[in-house]
């Protein structure tokens, strides 16, 4: 099962949330269809027309959103008054402004982080949840991402690292730096080298890394830095401790075995913490979305649930 045909939105908009921050939305597929909402990763990528069709256009009524300071949301790459407790805030503005009365998370990466954060703080808000390359934002995963992927791509790796003098020390606080530096010959380069790191890392089979958009590509940095310093904004072990509020929630988890950016482990763990979630372990794919055992789960995943919500 492949993704669904492309489709365009009938609504859209941007949604003032407050701290000069400004929220792009838009809705597509069935507008009387059970609602889900595409929780993008990063933290700072934004959506994208592909992720549309992951969903039946006939069935779902489909809520995109890029999260503050990413894609079209303004002000871009803004990390002022952006924490999880602010995005969270954002996603309940939404749906209330949206007349959702429940609604399906789907996301992936920080976007799983994201939605179970969310549900966590308004369970009653949510019908099911389909995860995908699960990161629980424990120092463990965020020190892999910095060390331990370049087990395996060790290249990526030494890019990354060498863009940082040694006598820095603290490679994260070090990249942090740069990509708040409010002059683009310090942010820029830091930006480009670590999104190439990321994207290198992304795939069970690498592919030659596109030019990639200055601006998309300051604020996927920088963001995803300033919650990597910050520890996600989340207490320590938060999201398998608080999982008793949603575990009476409908999950399936997908995960490649081979994903190198969140590692299987965090969706081991989650899943062996709840109940009612259902692990697919794709074998032959990595950490993208896009890889084709990973969408293909990800669609079933979607038609799964549709006799659950009739």
């Amino acid at each position: 099962m492949d993704l669904f045909p492309p489709t365009e939105p009938n609504a859209w908009g941007m949604l003032e949330v407050g701290d000069g921050h400004t929220v792009y939305w838009e809705e597509s597929g069935n507008p009387n269809g059970v609602p889900v909402a595409f929780v993008h990763g990063g933290p700072g990528s934004g959506t994208a027309p592909p992720y549309r069709r992951f969903f039946d256009p006939t069935f779902w009524r489909i809520i995109l959103f890029d999260q503050r300071g990413c894609g079209r949301s303004t002000p871009a790459g803004s990390v002022q008054a952006n924490t999880t407790r602010h995005l969270i805030a954002d996603m309940e503005k939404l749906r209330l402004s949206l007349g959702v009365e429940r609604w399906v998370l789907f996301g992936g990466s920080w976007g799983s982080t994201l939605a179970l954060a969310y549900g966590q703080a308004h369970p009653k808000r949510v019908l099911a949840f389909v995860l995908r390359g699960v990161f629980l934002f424990r120092p463990a995963e965020v020190e892999w991402f910095m060390a331990g992927m370049g087990t395996f791509f060790p290249e990526a790796h030494r890019r990354f690292k060498a863009h940082i003098p040694e006598a820095e020390g603290d490679v994260l606080a070090a990249y942090y730096r740069r990509l708040t530096d409010p002059d683009p010959a310090m942010h820029l380069p830091a930006a480009r080298i670590w999104c190439a790191y990321e994207e290198g890392c992304a795939r069970l089979i690498p592919r030659e890394p596109a030019e990639a958009d200055p601006v998309a590509c300051l604020s996927m940095a920088r963001i995803e830095c300033h919650y990597m310093v910050h520890d996600g904004f989340l207490s320590p072990g938060q999201l398998l401790h608080d999982l008793p509020r949603i575990e009476h929630l409908p999950s399936v988890i997908v995960q490649g075995r081979y994903d190198m950016v969140c590692p299987p482990v965090s969706a081991h763990d989650l899943a062996r913490n709840w109940p009612r979630a259902k692990l697919n372990m794709v074998p032959d794919a990595g950490h993208s979305a896009m890889e084709p055992g990973i969408r293909t789960a990800l669609v079933g995943a979607m038609e799964s649930l549709k006799p659950v919500l009739r």
